[in-house]
């Protein structure tokens, strides 16, 4: 009956009432309430996940309802700890669960985009030439390549098909090939752990070409350098579940609540069990509420503070004490043993490098690779001797690269000194200081400090006798602690190292600085280790963040707290743990066809081709030692740069300044070795590498591809540049050409504008790097593809799973990449197939190439001495042939090269034979080409093919990567598989419920549900070496960069001055309203990871709903601001507008703008620029740091996202002021600021 005639049927005999009249029967239709209970019916559940860089990897539920993705919750089926420990759900955010807004809001990209302008210009040409010809047409006429340049930012869109975009796109990067050269096309795209074949199928397209893919850890300063300086290791850390183990907690730069939401639990949990927790942050962060102490050091300046808590340390756990347990980790675990080298100084010694076995007179110390053997003094035998485990016995293979205590020559049990205070020698060793040059944070003292060190005097090969002192003594004169303890300083004096002397520096109470530091060192000596500090963006994102970790981390290599869980160092920052990363790697970058792959470090990239070095104010000079020679020293920083590109420590791109694919012809002609050949021409000069001439268009990037990423606006330091220099759009720098004028770079006195001929981004939203892109291309969101994703905050593996198709005309990421080689490859015929190209590659990590130069200042060009050998003082030349007609065949086929050469990671080899086999049988070819392959053509496909061939999801490969590391180590680690070698984990294991990994060799911890993961497990428990010089944690670097910046060992260096606040550029845009420098900080933000979320409806309801810039209440009274009050924030560098919020908790000096806002949300105009306002990356801009270039130097050696130049930002000052009128270009507010 309709609910219309039961309404009519109103009559009916009254019930009565019951419960003593409080309760009354009714008889009336609820047939309304179905109405509530549709709306949360669902016709199906799909477990799925975010692939957002949060580093949470959360299982989520997704709702689908008439095919379409309704809402989300939380997964609640985790596999469960041991009873004791807490459980990992539920596990989600605020931001995860506003997720499904995007699907299908007006910010989704619908349809294929392209530049109208750029499209009426193709359409024209496509009328009489074919695509190739057509594109080059444009290109060869500098007004219409100008013309759709100029229009980049400011709308003009119109639909394409995908037919047409493919060509276009394919039509470009084959012009750009045959033109410029394979290295010109470049692809950004950050961490692949977060959605892995989504990444991989943009640098597997581009590696097949011979592209470049550019690293992103580095450049996001998300990448420590104090982690490969330190353990030879990117970044291992601990699961966020081992947190609960922990006695005592130090959370430093790290706002765990608000920016690590899913792990806040474990943290709360530990305060339960009744661990001491301290938070360490300039402003009262969220997480700072749950702490027992919260110390407040001027932003910028906590490597004091840490130096005077190693001081205290050392003062009173090493000299007035000493404890058993730390001095038997100390000996045993890092380089504290160890001797080095004095160097001999105007006014005493000063630190050189470590003895080597190669420096002894005796022959049984030269064996292979004695360079890369470094010595300590055997106390018992009273003589230098070779312990295992160093760099020197990785590459033997003759099992003695473990750090079991036995002298390496003789086999005798080995008992290394801490010290040589017995000795009776002392020596006057010179150390510099950097606490009184810098913009702020400053106490000024001698630059040069004389400490009494004892030594021993060491006979070597050459007959002279050189003083030699431990690793140990050095480091404690080096922090005020000398040989002579009369001499040492009180807790109350203002000398370097002491707590009174941090306190002028940071503000801490010295108080305070000591009650922490003793009790962090007693929780670890009653735990033995178990003292954990969690480190955050707070201080990674400085210029010299190096020190800073490096401090930290001294505390807890002294307190031995590394390799012991609920111990150790936590660093999140960015999802950067690929778990199963060995089988990933040949299917991203093409690996099963050949290589090696392009790739490049993107700080070096942009910090060049977005001319930002043109403006560059700090010199090389100014940040030496007072110990060190300058005229050895180049002008800029570029050079330094060049340096490093032309040894072979970085990478290049492009590589050098002529089409690599025309000298395979070349070299053909002279009758020589193509490798030969380019080695004799760039030694000659009549080669060069394109760093040496940036601004020349032969040397541009070209075509340029985006994807997985907001590059221009969330990660583009320097954003303005980007839009002058790449894009040539508009743009509100405000600068002028430094007067540095480089010494191995081609000055041009006009600088480009306008170096890429075509960006793409392909993207699931509108966001400000679409804006600005040439083509967009609409792209899958997490629940409409399949994919997989790990974190290092838990050690399960989770899916990415299409609950619904790809809406409208949008594809997954592997789709597209496929499509576009497709094109690409029927493009090709009859312009590029079969080609000989070469390819320079770095001295890379993990190779035998870490070990080319061991005492690290070598050189070859026509001026010097030294020879030009490839992988030894230069790059190492590859000759790569490349099947431009088959690039569509090879794509969705895995290669034949895993069969012939096995897999690798880590240094670590083993055979997948078996494995390649059953791929054949389970995912078999669709390539006409290569039918015997098995095949990648789907997403699904090269997801199962990562889980197949990766050892963390394999049992049966990670039984073979065990016994690699077996061999090398002399040890067997079988047992640390934990009887998983029948285990095999597949896509359809993880949508059924979330899996642990099986423990491999490729990281440095084993997990189980029965404990947590944490980093460095293997190296203590098992007495496998660090990746490092000595095999140990490195307290010392005696590389001669860094020797010559005075960073042997951590010390205190004051943010640099930028000097992008000239009190002229201030006084000239005044506007009535004071005006005030402040020290720029760009924090994570609480509704939205990265630029994700942060124009989402639902996060701007619950936040201000745009950009907004947080300052203190004294500078908001002396700028006449009140909250919500517009501001515009200004320097050099560029503008930005955005409302004022004035708190409490923001210390004065500095203004926050929390990272990261988009241009599409709520941005008006400049009123000095008249242009629309920036983002929080328009004021900013890439200083990079001379000492994270160095390479072929052990565990300082380059690979892809591990070591190199990183992009700080946060020494940066802006002009911040009152705006009068806000401009919106359509409306204006008179008065409204």
């Amino acid at each position: 009956m309709s609910q219309l005639i039961d309404r009519l049927l109103f009559f009916k005999k009254y019930q009565g009432k019951f419960a003593g009249g409080h309760g009354v029967n009714t008889d009336e239709s609820r047939a309304w309430e179905d109405t509530y209970r549709s709306r949360w019916e669902s016709e199906k559940i799909v477990r799925s996940t975010h692939g957002v860089n949060c580093t949470g990897s959360c299982s989520w539920k997704i709702y689908v309802k008439s095919g379409l993705v309704t809402w989300e919750t939380q997964q609640t089926d985790y596999p469960r700890t041991r009873p004791d420990m807490p459980n990992h759900e539920p596990r989600g955010c605020p931001r995860g669960a506003s997720y499904s807004w995007y699907l299908y809001s007006s910010n989704r990209i619908r349809y294929l985009l392209v530049r109208k302008r750029l499209v009426e210009l193709w359409r024209e040409k496509r009328k009489t030439l074919d695509a190739v010809s057509a594109w080059a047409a444009i290109q060869n006429d500098p007004i219409a390549r100008q013309s759709y340049q100029a229009q980049r930012g400011l709308g003009g869109f119109v639909r394409v098909s995908w037919d047409e975009a493919n060509e276009l796109i394919a039509a470009a990067n084959i012009h750009t090939i045959k033109t410029w050269g394979p290295d010109r096309l470049v692809g950004f795209s950050p961490i692949p752990a977060m959605s892995m074949l989504s990444y991989a199928a943009g640098t597997r397209y581009l590696s097949l070409l011979g592209g470049t893919c550019l690293s992103f850890y580095d450049w996001y300063c998300d990448l420590p350098p104090a982690s490969p300086q330190t353990f030879g290791d990117q970044t291992d850390v601990p699961e966020s579940l081992d947190w609960y183990n922990s006695g005592y907690l130090l959370v430093w730069g790290s706002n765990v609540s608000m920016t690590r939401t899913p792990d806040a639990h474990f943290y709360t949990e530990a305060r339960y069990r009744g661990a001491k927790s301290v938070v360490i942050a300039p402003d009262y962060v969220e997480v700072a509420k749950f702490a027992d102490l919260w110390l407040h050091p001027r932003q910028g300046t906590d490597s004091a503070l840490a130096l005077a808590m190693v001081h205290v340390i050392l003062r009173e756990f090493y000299l007035e004490r000493q404890v058993p347990y730390f001095q038997d980790y100390a000996t045993r675990y890092t380089d504290l043993p160890f001797l080095v080298i004095l160097d001999p100084s105007d006014a005493g010694q000063k630190p050189g490098r470590l003895l080597r076995a190669a420096d002894l007179a005796d022959d049984r110390y030269h064996t292979t690779e004695a360079d890369w053997k470094p010595l300590v003094w055997d106390r018992e035998q009273a003589c230098p001797a070779m312990p295992r485990g160093s760099a020197g016995f990785r590459w033997e293979n003759e099992g003695k690269w473990n750090l079991e205590p036995f002298d390496a020559v003789t086999g005798a049990p080995l008992t290394p000194s801490l010290s040589l205070g017995e000795s009776g020698e002392m020596a006057t060793v010179l150390f510099p200081y950097f606490g009184g040059d810098g913009r702020f944070g400053l106490n000024e003292a001698e630059p040069v400090h004389a400490r009494k060190v004892p030594v021993r005097s060491i006979a070597l090969k050459t007959g002279e006798h050189v003083q030699c002192a431990t690793v140990f003594d050095l480091m404690t004169a080096h922090y005020g602690l000398s040989a002579d303890a009369t001499a040492w300083p009180d807790y109350e004096s203002n000398v370097p190292g002491t707590p009174a002397w941090q306190e002028a520096i940071t503000g801490v109470p010295r108080e305070r600085c000591i009650a922490v530091a003793r009790g962090f060192a007693r929780n670890a000596e009653a735990t033995q280790g178990r003292s954990m500090v969690i480190l955050g963006a707070g201080l990674n994102h400085w210029y010299n963040m190096d020190m800073t970790y490096r401090a930290i981390l001294n505390m807890l290599m002294l307190c031995g707290c590394i390799g012991q869980n609920g111990g150790g160092w936590a660093h999140y920052v960015g999802q950067e743990k690929l778990r199963p990363s060995a089988g990933w790697g040949p299917v991203a970058f093409a690996g099963d066809w050949g290589g090696p792959p392009r790739r490049m470090n993107g700080t070096s990239f942009f910090y060049a081709h977005t001319d930002q070095w043109r403006y560059e104010q700090l010199t090389p000079r100014e940040q030496l030692s007072p110990l060190a020679s300058p005229e050895k020293w180049p002008q800029t920083v570029l050079d330094c740069n060049i340096q490093a590109e032309r040894r072979g420590w970085l990478p290049s791109a492009p590589q050098l300044a002529v089409n690599p694919l025309q000298l395979g012809q070349k070299a053909a002609q002279s009758g020589q070795d193509p490798a030969t050949y380019v080695k004799d021409a760039l030694v000659s000069g009549s080669i060069k590498l394109a760093c040496e001439d940036p601004d020349a268009p032969e040397n541009w990037p070209r075509n340029m591809f985006v994807w997985r990423s907001n590059l221009l606006g969330a990660s583009g330091k320097g954003h303005e540049y980007f839009m002058k220099h790449l894009l040539g759009a508009p743009n509100n720098v405000m600068n002028e050409d430094s007067d540095q004028r480089p010494d191995f770079a081609k000055w041009h006195d006009k600088a480009p504008e306008g170096k890429l001929d075509l960006l793409t981004t392909i993207d699931f939203r509108m966001s400000t790097t679409a804006m600005f892109s040439d083509v967009v291309l609409p792209t899958a969101t997490w629940y409409e593809k399949s994919d997989l994703n790990t974190s290092d905050m838990h050690t399960f593996i989770h899916p990415l799973q299409a609950a619904v198709d790809p809406a409208w005309e949008a594809r997954t990421d592997w789709s597209i990449f496929r499509g576009l080689a497709e094109t690409f490859q029927r493009l090709a015929k009859g312009q590029l197939e079969s080609e000989t190209d070469v390819v320079l590659s770095p001295l890379q990590k993990d190779t035998p190439a870490e070990l080319a130069q061991p005492y690290g200042d070598e050189i070859w060009r026509s001026e010097h001495p030294i020879a030009g050998v490839p992988g030894k003082t230069m790059p190492q030349i590859a000759i790569v042939p490349r099947r431009y007609d088959e690039v569509y065949d090879r794509y969705i086929t895995l290669g034949p090269g895993l069969e012939k050469k096995g897999n690798a990671d880590h240094g670590l080899q083993w055979d997948t034979t078996a494995e390649i086999q059953e791929l054949k049988q389970t995912h078999p070819s669709v390539s006409v080409k290569y039918p015997e392959r098995s095949s990648l053509f789907q997403d699904t496909d090269a997801v199962e093919t990562v889980l197949m061939l990766a050892p963390e999801t394999n049992g049966a490969v990670s039984a073979r990567s065990w016994k690699s590391l077996s061999d090398k180590t002399g040890r067997d680690l079988s047992h640390r598989l934990g009887g998983r070698d029948g285990d095999r984990i597949t896509f359809a294991d993880i949508i059924t419920q979330p899996r642990q990994v099986i423990n491999s060799p490729v990281w440095s911890g084993v997990s189980s549900t029965q404990e947590a993961y944490t980093a460095n497990w293997l190296n203590v428990h098992e007495y496998v070496p660090w990746r490092t010089l000595t095999g140990r944690l490195q307290f010392y670097q005696d590389h001669p960069w860094l020797r010559d910046f005075g960073e042997t060992f951590a010390t205190y260096k004051p943010p640099i001055e930028t000097h992008s606040t000239p009190e002229a550029l201030g006084a000239a845009h005044d506007n009535g309203n004071p005006v005030i420098p402040l020290n720029f900080l760009t924090p994570h933000q609480k509704w939205g990871i990265h630029s994700t979320y942060a124009e989402n409806l639902i996060m701007l309801t619950l936040g201000r709903g745009g950009p907004v810039v947080w300052i203190s209440e004294d500078d908001a009274t002396r700028l006449k601001i009140v909250d919500n009050d517009w501001v515009e924030a200004f320097n050099c560098n560029g503008t930005l507008v955005a409302r004022a919020v004035v708190s409490q908790r923001i210390p004065s000096g500095a203004a926050f703008m929390y990272h990261a806002a988009e241009r599409t949300a709520n941005v008006p105009g400049s009123e000095i620029t008249g242009k629309r306002a920036g983002i929080h990356n328009s004021v900013t801009r890439v200083v990079m740091k001379p000492t994270h270039m160095v390479g072929g130097y052990a565990h300082l050696s380059w690979s892809f996202n591990y070591y190199g130049p990183v992009g700080s930002n946060r020494d940066e000052f802006i002009f911040l002021r009152k705006m009068n009128d806000v401009n919106w270009f359509d409306t204006t507010e008179k008065g409204k600021g």
